[in-house]
């Protein structure tokens, strides 16, 4: 038999091998990422698991105990509330305050534990509802993991190990959206526009903040001259959402309009910048008029997207497309009438992709682990103020509370400024800094700009001398 040449297989009789031991080392890491990805995210769900079992064994019985232990969800109680207990249908037996495909998996997994019985039957809601929500978790970091880039695909481990994904996970059921977002980027990063706006469009019935991954790739899209590009992905997107609101719009109008009608009708409430003014009364700004806080919360959104559309059409090189989604939807967390704990949620994937930088992120994964104790330590002291009392831990005070709640925003404003600084000097841009464009840009990757807004550069002094 011939001597092989160096670095390749001998072929044998039946057969030619198609590829050489070069390339076996990549297939190797690739499978070997993947291995440590799934194992640190099923882990990462145990850890999530047991941090809400207290609350799954009982203490939701006791007002102030749920937050003793920190294990609030809204799975559990959620199951009574919205009368899956006595088998009404989301919507049209119930009025529910969540978009349809939340609806569509609280009634399926209704629907399976349905023969159990009676006294444990809210408990196996809650395990079949976290077995769900945990395989969203997987999903996610892996399609993280795939927008990321070959040889960034490690960095999904900054979301699979985020403690405060961890800690938040199964408060309520954010991670389907997450998981579908994720998977629309990653759809697009494969250059799969129409799977990328299915994705994202069943994304938004699940959750309304994928939107502003559609945004995003609006900007981007019109900088590069790829408009034909985005209308396949955003008309995909529309009749992917039609296609499981209609029904439900069609059989129960009222109550399928009842997450609008309430998201509109909703004031400042906890973890917003509003719920801190309106609490210490600042004036303008502290109004109790829901109509003013409205408008407020509006234009002060609408000022943060068109300084960031500016950002996206004017900087020097095409922000890359996880920078301009993390932008847009920090913008909307910190103007929005509420910030829920569990919001934390979607932001995690984007911020990584975004940023791939650990201290500045842990800094705020920090910022959002003292909120998650402090929201409950809140309302313990809010519980005992109004005259209950009770053995154990008794909360934290009004002015903790609300330094907790400064520390996220800021250090979310933080991480957005890390982004702009990224985008105005790419060169600072970890991803950029080792020669690449757009891992998760799709056809945005490498692609020329056709259209740019060019600002008037400043003076400089000597250039001003010596004009005159």
């Amino acid at each position: 038999m011939e001597d092989a040449r160096p670095g390749t297989l001998p072929p044998d009789d039946h057969h030619e091998v198609n590829w050489t031991w070069r390339e076996r080392p990549a297939l190797v890491v690739a499978l070997g990422s993947a291995t440590v990805l799934v194992a640190a995210s099923v882990l990462a769900m145990l850890l999530a698991f047991a941090e809400k079992v207290p609350c799954r064994s009982g203490a939701w019985n006791y007002y102030y105990k749920q937050f003793q232990d920190s294990c609030y969800t809204d799975i559990y109680p959620l199951y009574y509330t919205e009368g899956l207990y006595n088998r009404q249908v989301p919507y049209s037996g119930h009025p529910v305050e969540y978009p349809v495909l939340i609806g569509g998996a609280m009634q399926a997994v209704a629907w399976l534990v349905r023969d159990v019985d009676a006294v444990i039957r809210g408990r196996e809601f809650f395990d079949v509802t976290v077995g769900l929500l945990a395989v969203c978790a997987l999903v996610a970091v892996l399609a993280t993991a795939r927008a990321a880039g070959p040889d960034r695909r490690w960095q999904a481990l900054m979301v699979a190990l985020s403690p405060a994904l961890i800690l938040n996970a199964f408060v309520n059921w954010d991670l389907i959206a997450m998981a579908l977002t994720a998977l629309g980027i990653a759809a697009w990063a494969a250059r799969r526009g129409v799977w990328a706006g299915v994705l994202l469009g069943l994304a938004v019935a699940t959750k309304f903040y994928p939107l502003i991954v559609l945004g995003a790739l609006l900007l981007l899209c019109l900088r590069a001259g790829r408009m034909r590009d985005f209308a396949k992905t955003l008309a995909a997107a529309a009749l992917a959402w039609l296609a499981v609101n209609l029904p439900v719009m069609i059989a129960a109008l009222p109550g399928w309009a009842t997450f609008y009608v309430y998201s509109k009708d909703r004031g400042a409430d906890w973890g917003s910048v509003w719920y801190m003014f309106e609490y210490f009364n600042l004036p303008k700004l502290g109004n109790y008029q829901l109509s003013v806080l409205n408008e407020m919360s509006a234009a002060a959104l609408a000022v943060a997207f068109a300084a960031i559309a500016l950002l996206a059409l004017a900087a020097p090189r095409r922000p890359r497309l996880p920078q301009l989604c993390f932008l847009l939807l920090a913008a909307f967390l910190m103007t929005n009438k509420v910030w829920s704990p569990q919001y934390v949620i979607w932001l995690v994937p984007l911020a990584v992709l975004a940023r791939p930088r650990l201290w500045p992120y842990l800094l705020w994964q920090l910022a959002e682990v003292g909120y998650f104790f402090g929201i409950w330590g809140y309302l313990i002291f809010q519980y005992r103020i109004d005259g209950h009392t009770f053995a154990g831990y008794q909360g934290i005070s009004t002015g903790w509370y609300f330094t907790l709640l400064a520390a996220r925003f800021l250090t979310v404003a933080l991480l957005a400024a890390y982004v702009v600084r990224d985008i105005l000097y790419p060169e600072r841009d970890v991803v950029r800094a080792r020669g690449l464009d757009d891992p998760a840009g799709g056809v945005l990757d490498q692609a020329p700009d056709r259209f740019r807004i060019r600002l008037p550069r400043p003076v400089s002094r000597a250039g001003a001398a010596s004009a005159s």
